[in-house]
């Protein structure tokens, strides 16, 4: 039967929160009777990461496992997933279940209703945080989001928050088109589909705050405002692939 659901899970060293993460996706999508993959992509991992998905996937049809060549970055680990996902609706998932599983039916619904892309937003609705980061994080994670409004247009209360849902149609354009491969990747992917001309829905979702973040908001924090301009001059110098919208197609047409 064709897939409606693809659900990537990027992986690198998760080997200590992986199984029951994959028990609780696993389980959710059979209780919602739901025609869907889980794909798990492990990113050069150096501890269990991988024997633990092959073993799941071995047991469990639903769940497949693609590894990356070395560890290249969450960036790389979702566009790798998500290109390989068969789907109708695809959804990256962080593999910390920050945000449950069970708040796919919300971004699944704004997709039906006719959005393009869903991203869960931590801070549409701040009291849906039931578990905050430190001071230190939620200052870097305003003043980050500030810098994206003024740079590359993105006014989005949250671009962060690692549970997005695409149509087909829209992560095939989108992730074909994407070149960061780090942590800086959420704000190219919504520039992107802000370029591609895509419907972009912001959903308040459940979120809670996991411990052992593998970012560094100092370190990393560089980086991602490199990243941030690095999308800026891509844009600027025509290095991103070029669509007509969809309806902007369909009106040259009549």
């Amino acid at each position: 039967m064709p897939t409606t659901y693809s659900i990537v899970i990027p992986a690198y060293n998760e080997g200590g929160r992986l199984a029951p993460t994959l028990e609780e996706v696993s389980m959710y999508v059979a209780r919602q009777r739901w025609q869907a993959e889980i794909i798990v992509v492990n990113d050069g991992s150096r501890d269990d990461t991988g024997d633990i998905a092959r073993a799941f996937a071995r047991r469990n049809p639903v769940i497949r496992v693609i590894d990356n060549p070395g560890n290249r970055g969450k960036g790389y680990s979702v566009r790798n997933g998500m290109l390989n996902a068969s789907g109708d609706v695809l959804l990256f998932s962080d593999a910390d279940l920050s945000s449950p599983i069970t708040e796919a039916p919300k971004l699944f619904a704004a997709i039906a209703a006719g959005a393009d892309v869903a991203i869960g937003s931590r801070w549409a609705k701040p009291e849906t945080q039931t578990e905050r980061q430190s001071i230190v994080r939620q200052v870097f994670g305003r003043v980050y989001n500030l810098m994206l409004r003024a740079i590359l247009g993105l006014n989005y209360k949250d671009t962060q928050c690692g549970f997005k849902a695409f149509t087909r149609e829209a992560a095939r354009t989108i992730f074909a088109s994407q070149r960061v491969e780090r942590w800086g990747f959420d704000p190219e992917l919504l520039f992107l589909a802000k370029t591609f001309g895509f419907r972009v829905a912001e959903i308040p979702v459940v979120w809670a705050h996991v411990g052992n973040s593998k970012i560094h908001p100092f370190q990393d924090g560089a980086r991602m405002f490199k990243e941030m301009m690095d999308v800026r001059w891509n844009s600027m110098t025509g290095k991103y692939a070029k669509r007509i919208p969809a309806a902007a197609a369909k009106a040259a047409k009549v």
